[in-house]
C-alpha cells in the first residue's frame, strides 16, 4: 500500500510505457519498473504524440526520413507525410505542459516521435542511421532544456537510472526553492546540496559557490536563472567512484577530532574498498550516516548527498 504522506513528483512520460494501448499496432510497451517502483514516488503525466495529434489506433507505422537535423515523419508504406501535423501539435503541447509542473520526462526509445536519441533516420537511398531524435522529443528538449530527461531503455543502466532519478529529486527541491526566490532560500539550498553537486562536478560546484557569494548583489531573476542553469548542467555529469571518494574523504574531515583510531581505520578501509569497486556506494554512505547520527554533526546532517532519494529505490546498491 502506498504511503499517503508521500507527495509524488510530477514527471511526463510516453503513454505506452504505462500500459496504455496507444501504439501503431494497438499494443503498449508497459514498463513495470516505471509503474511498479517509480510509481510509488512519481505522478505520471502521460503523452502520446501520435494519438494526441489526431492519428488513429491502430495506424500505419511511421519513420523519420531525410536528414537528422530536419527529418520528415512519413508512413512506411503509403508515404503520407505527417511532419507538419506533428510539429504543430508538439509546439502547442509543450506550452500546455508548462502548467503541469513537470520535474522530468521519460521518453519511449527508438520512437520517431518520442525517441530521445539514436532514432533511425532513413536517407534518400532508404538506408537507416540511428542518429536522430523524435519530433516531439526534440521540441520538448528545446522548450525545457534544463529538465531531466531519459528513455525507458536507458533506465536499465543502473548508473543512468540513478543519475536521472537523483536529478529529478534535485529539480523538485529546486522548484520549491525557486518559489521562495529569496537570497536566503538560495543560500540554504546551495549549502544543503554542496556535497551532492561536488560528486557530479567540482568545476560547477566552485562556479555555483562564486555565484551564491553574489546573492545580495544580483537581481533575483538573474541570480536564480544563472544558478539553475549551472545546477542542472552539473547534474548531467555523472558521478564516478573517484568523485565519490573525494567527497567521502572530505566528509571524513569533519570527524577528525571525533572518531576513535579504530573508527578512522574502519572508515578508511570501507572508502578504499568502494574506490576499488569491491563494495557499492551504499556501504560507506551507511557508515557515514551512522557517524553523523552518533556524533551529531550538524553540517553533514543537512547534506542531501547522504540521502538524495528514497532508500527504498536502492539506487546506490550497485558496485
Amino acid at each position: 500500500m502506498e504511503d499517503p504522506e508521500v507527495i509524488k513528483i510530477r514527471i511526463g512520460i510516453s503513454s505506452c510505457l504505462l500500459g496504455n494501448k496507444v501504439r501503431f499496432d494497438g499494443g503498449h510497451k508497459h514498463d513495470r519498473y516505471i509503474t511498479g517502483t517509480l510509481g510509488c514516488y512519481f505522478d505520471f503525466v502521460p503523452v502520446c504524440p501520435e494519438v494526441e495529434c489526431g492519428l488513429s489506433v491502430p495506424r500505419e507505422a511511421m519513420r523519420l526520413v531525410g536528414t537528422p537535423e530536419t527529418p520528415r515523419l512519413v508512413t512506411n508504406k503509403t508515404g503520407i507525410d505527417h511532419t507538419e501535423r506533428m510539429l504543430g501539435w508538439a509546439r502547442e503541447k509543450v506550452l500546455k505542459l508548462e502548467q503541469e509542473g513537470l520535474c522530468g520526462f521519460i521518453f519511449k526509445s527508438k520512437s520517431p516521435s518520442s525517441g530521445m536519441e539514436r532514432v533511425k533516420v532513413y536517407d534518400a537511398n532508404n538506408v537507416p542511421r540511428a542518429i536522430g531524435t523524435g519530433l516531439f522529443a526534440r521540441e520538448f528538449k528545446e522548450h525545457f532544456p534544463l529538465l531531466p530527461v531519459e528513455e525507458e531503455g536507458r533506465l536499465h543502466d543502473l548508473i543512468l537510472r540513478e543519475n536521472f532519478i537523483e536529478s529529478v529529486f534535485v529539480y523538485q527541491r529546486w522548484r520549491d526553492t525557486r518559489s521562495a526566490s529569496t537570497p536566503q532560500s538560495l543560500v540554504e539550498f546551495h549549502t544543503e546540496h554542496k556535497l551532492l553537486i561536488r560528486a557530479h562536478s567540482e568545476k560547477h560546484y566552485r562556479e555555483l559557490g562564486r555565484l551564491v557569494a553574489q546573492a545580495g548583489k544580483l537581481d533575483p531573476e538573474t541570480l536564480f536563472s544563472n544558478y539553475q542553469q549551472l545546477l542542472m548542467t552539473a547534474m548531467r555529469l555523472k558521478p564516478t567512484a573517484k568523485k565519490h571518494t573525494n567527497v567521502l574523504m572530505h566528509m571524513m574531515g569533519y570527524f577528525k577530532k571525533l572518531l576513535s583510531a579504530d573508527e578512522k581505520a574502519e572508515l578508511l578501509e570501507v572508502i578504499d574498498r568502494f574506490k576499488n569497486y569491491h563494495v557499492p556506494l551504499i556501504v560507506p554512505i551507511t557508515l557515514m550516516n551512522h557517524y553523523v547520527r552518533k556524533y551529531q554533526e550538524p553540517y553533514l546532517h543537512k547534506q542531501h548527498y547522504l540521502n538524495p532519494h528514497p532508500t527504498e529505490l536502492k539506487l546506490r546498491n550497485h558496485a
